[in-house]
């Protein structure tokens, strides 16, 4: 029985082998019949386009192949081809010329797209018939007409200029700069375990990464192996009057470099950001590309060796700042001279983006704030310029381009003030600063007369006894308690009673009117201001105390800033820009948001604010230019007794007169004035920041 199976398991399998040899001779046969020279050649070139070198080798007669084996033949075409870039290959105009025996020779017409261009050129090509098939009879003009065996082809790339970004007045906000490479020369290197230790302490490196670095497999005795990028100290800035420490420690630092044993400094060009901390969340950095970018942006001139923009306005223009680069394709002798250039293409340096940012002002207000966790924004108030955008406290971009240490990353993550956090971007808690908003809403509806008297109610008060112990509080008692005055005071109470007067769903509608969850029209995404965190004003404590700029209202400061470019023009909001124009023009984001009267009326009361002794902003007052503004304290606590929440502090300003020389509306937040005066300190600092933008 046994015996049995096994021999019709035997006659099973004889049989599917024979089934399979009548399959494949019949493939042969249908291959032999269909594959025509015609055929391969196209085959050929789908296989250039596939990077399939081995199916490339099969369709070739080896015996036309001089000096070349499979592998020398994969590898020429292989590093030739992807050297060049080849890519979207395309045949036409095939034709036989002639068919003599077993030989037939195709002419035809070829083009690819390479790094440096199109290839176009006409080309034949001969094929033999074997026992089973077409060959085909190759030769090195095949790659690219007049290359000969013993040539190499060269790419030569001409790497494109990064633009520059600059300034509303020409300085440079990022630009090519120069620092010093620091590196090992192998043969040179003395007691290379001691030497390796004491570089690592000096470039804050791990021991193994250096050691990786001179085991790589191109390294020679000569070779100059680079480790870091460092400043460069230059003998001018060495010679000033006052170097400053930092300076001196980092001159310390690089003779410690030099007095190691082969060690070398070698200047290299590089990226470099003249501001540095002061606008650093504003101009962002470039990093080398990674594969995932290369991945992303396949097809648009990067390569292994690009740059590419990683966050602010070097991402937000990566498109025009980054340039295209020059390539030429050579056909090079054996003694390296070129015979031939096969296609080039030109370099195309990047555009340079100015930008309305006046770097001064940018300056002044890090410098005010630097250690401050908050913002500043300031605007032509009249054509939508911005002048400044600033977050502080900050990081040097600087540090991205020369190569953050481990401890240096760490530090930047880890520090509480979260000196990469771009607060300019975020909505906040506005306070007070919002009230000539929501009076201005209360007029424009209706609700609320400027010149009544709304009574004096002390310092704290409830609508009625169903808001339980919650209460309204304010800072001053001041008579007659009118929208001017109420301003003047910053009167929590008032505003309270207008939005009450206002109601929920006429100032949620009101703010919705002003761009309250509108995408802010601006080059740089912002957060969304919004009213309340549902879709509406739920309570009516809530509705009382958005009055005065808390409940659930958050606002970005640049919108904010929008809002306010509506009291200088005719109740127009403008639409804030980046990009710099040669004659700045006005563009209105909103229109008709308060009639002129309503404006004459809230102007009455930012004016006092800032020139009346006892207005809020009175510290920024000055004898030269007539300011108007308002203040704001936002407090953050879980409830009204809480002692321990945080106080926001704002302040907006502006000066009165159109025709003032150096318009700008400026608005500047700290996120906890607590402990340092309340807005009194930021308005503070802002008068100080005025002082030397009006050149006091």
């Amino acid at each position: 029985m046994i015996k049995k199976s096994k021999k019709i398991l035997f006659t099973v399998l004889l049989l599917a082998v024979g089934i399979l040899l009548i399959v494949f001779a019949a493939g042969l046969a249908f291959r032999m019949k269909t594959e025509k020279p015609e055929e391969i050649l196209r085959a050929y070139f789908s296989a250039v386009e596939e990077k399939d070198y081995e199916s490339m080798y099969q369709m070739v007669d080896p015996d036309t192949l001089i000096n070349l084996d499979k592998e020398g033949f994969i590898q020429r075409n292989s590093r030739i081809y992807e050297g060049m870039e080849a890519h979207n290959i395309r045949i036409e105009n095939i034709q036989e010329i002639s068919s003599r025996g077993k030989t037939t020779v195709l002419s035809y017409d070829i083009s690819m797209d390479t790094a440096a261009g199109t290839i176009a050129f006409s080309d034949e090509t001969g094929f033999v018939r074997t026992k089973n098939r077409y060959l085909l009879l190759w030769n090195d003009g095949m790659i690219l007409p007049d290359l000969t065996p013993s040539d190499k082809v060269s790419v030569v790339t001409d790497k494109a200029q990064r633009g520059r970004i600059l300034d509303r007045n020409g300085k440079t906000l990022a630009g090519p700069g120069i620092a010093s490479s620091v590196g090992i020369v192998p043969g040179k290197l003395q007691n290379k375990e001691e030497a390796v230790k004491e570089l690592a302490l000096l470039l804050d490196m791990r021991e193994e990464t250096i050691l990786q670095k001179l085991s790589a497999s191109w390294v020679k005795e000569d070779s100059f192996v680079p480790l870091a990028t460092i400043p460069k100290v230059s003998e001018l800035e060495l010679m000033a009057e006052n170097p400053g420490q930092e300076l001196l420690q980092e001159q310390q630092r690089q003779e410690q470099l030099l007095a190691v044993p082969g060690v070398m400094l070698t200047d290299q060009e590089i990226r470099t950001y003249p501001l540095g901390e002061a606008a650093s969340h504003l101009i962002g950095y470039v990093q080398p590309v990674t594969a995932e970018d290369l991945e992303e942006h396949k097809g648009e001139g990067y390569d292994t060796t690009s740059v590419i923009g990683k966050s602010g306005a070097e991402l937000l223009y990566e498109k025009e700042l980054k340039g295209k680069n020059g390539c030429e394709i050579r056909i090079v002798d054996q003694a390296g001279n070129t015979r031939k250039v096969a296609a080039s293409v030109p370099r195309e340096d990047g555009q340079n983006i100015q930008l309305t940012i006046d770097s001064g002002l940018q300056q002044s207000l890090y410098e005010k704030f630097q250690e401050d966790p908050g913002c500043s924004v300031a605007v032509n108030p009249y054509t939508g310029e911005v002048l400044a955008l600033v977050s502080t406290p900050s990081y040097d971009n600087n540090d991205f381009i020369l190569g953050l240490s481990d401890t240096q990353w760490k530090d930047l993550n880890e520090d509480i003030k979260k000196p990469m956090y771009n607060r300019f971007r975020q909505i906040w808690c506005p306070g007070s600063v919002l009230k000539p908003v929501i009076a201005g809403i209360g007029m424009k509806t209706g609700s609320l007369d400027p010149e009544e008297d709304f009574g004096n109610e002390g310092l704290s008060w409830q609508k009625d006894s169903s808001w339980g112990d919650y209460h309204v509080t304010t800072l001053h008692e001041y008579e007659p308690v009118t929208l001017k005055n109420a301003l003047i005071y910053s009167d929590n109470i008032y505003f309270a009673k207008a939005a009450l007067r206002i109601g929920a769903e006429t100032l949620a509608d009101s703010l919705e009117q002003l761009g309250f969850g509108q995408k802010l029209p601006f080059e740089i995404s912002v957060a969304e201001s919004h009213y309340s965190n549902t879709d509406k004003i739920e309570t009516e404590i809530q509705l009382a105390d958005s009055g005065y700029g808390q409940g659930q209202i958050l606002v970005n400061p640049l919108h904010l800033a929008s809002i306010y470019t509506a009291f200088l023009n005719q109740g127009n909001m403008l639409r804030p820009y980046l990009r710099y124009r040669e004659n700045p023009s006005a563009e209105t984001w909103i229109t008709q948001t308060f009639s002129p009267e309503i404006v004459d009326k809230l102007m009455e009361g930012m004016t006092g604010v800032v020139n009346d002794p006892s207005g809020t902003g009175y510290g920024a007052c000055r004898q030269d230019v007539l300011l108007a503004g308002k203040t704001g304290t936002a407090e953050l606590k879980a409830t009204q007794e809480d002692s321990t929440g945080t106080e926001i502090g704002w302040f907006a300003v502006f000066p009165v007169e159109k025709d003032a020389s150096r318009p700008v509306l400026l608005i500047s937040m700290v996120e906890n004035v607590k402990e340092l005066g309340g807005s009194g300190y930021v308005v503070q600092k802002d008068a100080e920041v005025l002082e030397e933008y009006f050149g006091g």
